[in-house]
């Protein structure tokens, strides 16, 4: 499910779903859900005003209607004009959600592709991509709308009738809904792995070296992926360019300048190759901190007084302190922070972050793979 919520009313929540259905129900059968909450008010209209009759004329808990008519105003008529396979509409009540959308499933398969206008239902469901849609005068945001706003994948901004962000980024690849990023990865393959002992970028996981299986987690979400590394030949098999350090032996921080020299982009995720799971959201919320803060590194916080400078986001723009730092002799990530614009950010729901820095890393992971 590819799940669209809004600021607040007509700020171009359906219109981004009808560009969507547009691009993808060509060539895929995709399902058009609309879905309402509805919660008493002293029997008044939750909405406001005098109502509508939404709310007033459900019966029972939830309903389920499927819309056949395309020719009307209605949203979901747009949704099914704008190419959905079928559309459906759920009124359900608040508290009842999990129930109305598990009865919705029933109806259309759990393995469907659908394209889902909601701000509530991401409180029990989480979808493969979530979106939200405001304005430039979206200063206050509705109730339903903030308390699932930390979620968004990414905020689009629109003004009606176009958006601040290009929807053929969006992709649905292997079954999942990707946001493609205007950034390079760059995997940093280059440590001595000291600790672990072994190359910790050949490490096995599932018949997979553990740079394959990053690589892969990685593809087709960035306009570009590097691998930083001396060993040009030896990480050639992975498809992507190696970047090999301008000048060898001076730590991750060389090998970060010359990536981020040859990088064609602007901001750049930076990676290490023991981490074995990548949060692409995560990834993605830096990386918009990154836009709105134009700070020039992004770093996010695991802990007290605990982040990680190898699983950050860095402007082009931090080149220049870089190379400063390693000028003067020093080559700890750490020395650059005091010399450019470091945002840090606290990462919610850490307990996909491992770091395989140990063979008793390495194995206690590998036991929570059988």
């Amino acid at each position: 499910m590819l799940m669209i919520g809004s600021a607040g009313s007509n700020v171009g929540k359906t219109e981004l779903a009808c560009t969507l259905l547009g691009k993808f129900g060509k060539s895929c059968d995709i399902i058009g859900i609309k879905v309402t909450t509805i919660r008493d008010k002293e029997g008044q209209c939750p909405r406001g005003g005098e109502g509508c009759g939404v709310c007033s004329s459900l019966e029972g808990v939830y309903s389920i209607t499927e819309e056949l008519d395309s020719s009307s105003e209605k949203d979901t008529a747009r949704l099914l004009a704008a190419g959905a396979s079928r559309v459906f509409w759920l009124r359900v009540r608040k508290e009842r959600l999990m129930e109305g959308i598990t009865a919705l499933l029933d109806i259309i398969g759990p393995d469907s592709i659908s394209i889902c206008e909601s701000n509530s239902l991401r409180e029990v469901v989480k979808p493969g991509l979530f979106l939200m849609v405001g304005n430039s005068d979206s200063k206050i945001w509705k109730s339903s709308a903030v308390g699932v706003k930390k979620y968004a994948d990414r905020i689009v901004i629109s003004d009606g009738s176009s958006f601040d962000f290009d929807p053929n980024r969006i992709k649905f690849i292997n079954g999942k809904w990707i946001i493609k990023l205007p950034a390079t990865a760059i995997i940093m393959a280059g440590g001595e792995s000291s600790r672990m002992g072994i190359d910790k970028s050949m490490l096995s996981i599932k018949g997979q070296s553990i740079i394959e299986v990053i690589c892969e987690q990685l593809r087709g979400s960035f306009d570009e992926i590097l691998i930083s590394a001396n060993q040009v030949d030896k990480f050639a098999f992975l498809g992507f360019k190696v970047i090999p350090d301008k000048v060898p032996e001076q730590g991750p921080l060389m090998g970060i300048a010359s990536a981020l020299e040859a990088s064609t982009n602007k901001f750049n995720f930076v990676v290490a190759c023991d981490i074995p799971k990548i949060n692409l959201s995560c990834v993605n919320k830096m990386l918009t901190e990154a836009i709105e803060s134009r700070a020039d590194i992004v770093v996010p916080v695991t802990g007290k007084e605990k982040y990680e400078p190898l699983f950050a986001i860095y402007r082009k723009s931090a080149l220049e302190s870089i190379n400063k730092t390693l000028s003067s002799g020093k080559n700890k990530i750490t020395d650059v922070f005091t010399l450019c614009t470091v945002k840090y950010i606290e990462m919610e729901g850490t307990d996909w972050f491992i770091n395989l820095n140990t063979m008793a890393d390495y194995e206690e992971f590998q036991k929570k793979l059988l």
